[in-house]
């Protein structure tokens, strides 16, 4: 019995002019048809590239239309010298049709163009999206994904690292977005909840005596989409360290991304070598008004609240005054279009003062600056002639984010951002706890897992507000990569961390009982992260929007257009789980 295959010879990407004179099977998808009366010509596609072919007898273009998936069989030639195409592997050869047949006919207009489909409406592309990925640029991007994916898993494993599967059908419990439920036929009246992430799990593997795991994760959110983030679900690489402290975990996090974005980022890109920059989360929030800095950005933020509390200048005072210190010549129009964008935003106003060749001020706010004090901001503000420094006023929240925000315009206005970089830093320090406003009620203000700094201690003798976490983000040009912690892995101290948020040991037992009853046998000090695998390919891939780099993603309302997800059930599928819709 013949094994050769009965579809193609060879797939598109690897023909080449050793096959000139062979006889060959290839399939594809009809990319392109052009009649040239007496012969014709068309582009036939696979995944792996694109092949002329002759057809001298037109009948075998009867029926054919683009997009048609068919077997062509013929002979291999080189094409005439003038006829090259330069632009693709197989520009000098070209199959001549001997027979033709379509395994897959086009019964429908096509509602897509493919090769410009990236630019077609986003609602027609996901709703179509098994054409949207014929798409050269969109196929490419889920190529390069599993091709990133595959040396993430061969690095981790080469660290020492044991991938292990953690359960989908999970608990509910409170991490900070809404969960996920699926509700059981078995047991009526109770739910499962998709994971959020493997958290639980992955602590409790490491109580189990495994020392390093890690795993591809897929992870569920009921939040809504932003640019870079994916409604509903998104993977992470999760991973978690026995005998770990924050400091191990910043080696093996800057090990894995440095290699991972210095084999898959562009040709020529700098990225940050290990190891990187640290920023406690005060700092960053003052200095670059966020905890997410783009440090490709070399703008910085200084307090002069205090200074500004010893001038004249009354609306600066009694509130928090952020500074940025920018350099070069700024037209009227310049000032203009910032203090329009400074107010689109919510401020009230935009203060500066421009240094002078003599180091003398001008601007709208010279005159409430007292002269003995203006050297004092020139040393303050580290300013030299030609430099601009402008005022943002508000209160504390506000006005780091406003800072944030300014200074991030003036970044790109001024055309600042160091290109073709990748410029990595850790965000540490985050507090453990903070004041819910609308609850009126101390609240986890990140992981609910992790370890307070200075264990029991810091909960029973510290004002909650003040207790810092052994938290921490990785951030990559201004995009969260990464959270992770060192875990709380002491009961005692996990009883009394829940207590501060309003949970009694009885809550504890029953929202998670694994972990307390698991921290009653020897658990070790352990830690871990779990940067964004889509994330971090869509910062590979400069794309701006995170939807561009997922096979099947919903649109940024939480809706599979293509499959019709969310949709309704029959009554008789409601009945099973004991659900009835309320009107």
């Amino acid at each position: 019995m013949s094994t050769e295959n009965i579809y193609r010879t060879k797939t598109l990407g690897e023909v080449s002019e050793s096959d000139i004179g062979a006889t060959l099977r290839a399939s594809g998808w009809v990319d392109t048809i052009r009649d040239h009366g007496g012969v014709s010509f068309l582009d036939l596609r696979d995944m792996y590239g694109v092949l002329q072919v002759v057809m001298r007898d037109t009948t075998l273009l009867e029926g054919l239309s683009r997009e048609d998936c068919i077997s062509v069989e013929g002979v291999m030639q080189r094409r005439d010298e003038e006829t090259y195409n330069p632009k693709i592997p197989t520009g000098t050869i070209e199959l001549v049709a001997a027979k033709v047949t379509i395994l897959g006919k086009v019964y429908r207009p096509l509602p897509l163009e493919i090769a410009s489909s990236t630019e077609t409406r986003e609602d027609v592309r996901l709703k179509y999206r098994y054409l949207d990925l014929r798409n050269k640029k969109v196929r490419d991007n889920m190529i390069f994904r599993s091709e990133v994916i595959s040396f993430l898993r061969s690095k981790m494993t080469g660290m020492g690292f044991l991938e292990i599967q953690t359960p989908i059908l999970s608990a509910s419990s409170p991490e900070g977005a809404r969960d996920y439920i699926v509700p059981s036929r078995k047991f009526k009246g109770m739910f499962y909840a998709l994971p959020q992430a493997p958290q639980q799990y992955k602590q409790l593997l490491m109580v189990s005596g495994f020392d390093r795991y890690f795993q591809i994760a897929p992870c569920f959110r009921d939040e809504d989409s932003r640019a870079d983030r994916s409604p509903g679900e998104f993977y992470q690489l999760d991973f978690e360290m026995s005998f770990a402290t924050q400091e191990d975990v910043f080696r093996a996090g800057e090990e894995v991304l440095t290699a991972t974005f210095r084999k898959f980022a562009p040709e020529g890109a700098a990225v940050t070598e290990a190891p990187y920059p640290v920023f406690p989360y005060k700092q960053a929030v003052l200095e670059f008004g966020t905890d997410k800095p783009d440090l490709r950005n070399p703008l910085r933020i200084i307090d002069v609240t205090e200074f500004f509390s010893r001038c004249t200048f009354k609306p600066f005072h009694g509130k928090t005054v952020r500074a940025i210190k920018v350099r070069g010549e700024m037209t009227k129009s310049f000032h203009e279009k910032l203090l329009a964008f400074a107010q689109s935003i919510g401020m009230g106003g935009l203060g500066y003062l421009e240094v002078a060749g003599d180091l003398s001020f001008k601007g709208p706010i010279d005159k409430f600056i007292p002269d003995g004090m203006k050297s004092e901001m020139l040393e303050l503000g580290g300013l030299a002639a030609g430099d601009t420094i402008f005022f943002i006023a508000d209160r504390e929240e506000r006005a780091n984010l406003f800072a944030g925000q300014i200074r991030t315009e003036l970044g790109a206005r001024l055309d600042l951002l160091e290109k073709n970089a990748y410029r990595f830093c850790f965000i540490n320090d985050f507090p453990m706890y903070e004041y819910d406003k609308d609850e009126k009620k101390i609240i986890f203000t990140h992981n609910p897992f992790s370890m307070p700094q200075g264990g029991l201690e810091a909960l029973t003798g510290k004002d909650p507000l003040e207790i810092l976490a052994y938290q921490y983000d990785i951030v990559c040009n201004g995009v969260e990569l990464s959270s992770g912690a060192v875990r709380n892995h002491s009961l005692e101290i996990m009883v009394k961390a829940f207590e501060i948020a309003g949970y009694t040991e009885e809550d504890l037992k029953v929202k998670f009982g694994a972990l307390y009853n698991a921290f009653q046998y020897g658990a070790p000090p352990h830690a871990g992260m779990a940067p964004g695998v889509d994330r971090m390919i869509m910062l590979l891939r400069n794309e701006e929007n995170i939807r561009e780099v997922i096979p099947f993603p919903m649109n940024g309302n939480a809706q599979d257009l293509m499959c019709g997800a969310p949709s309704e059930v029959s009554e008789q599928q409601l009945r099973d789980v004991h659900l009835k819709i309320r009107p």
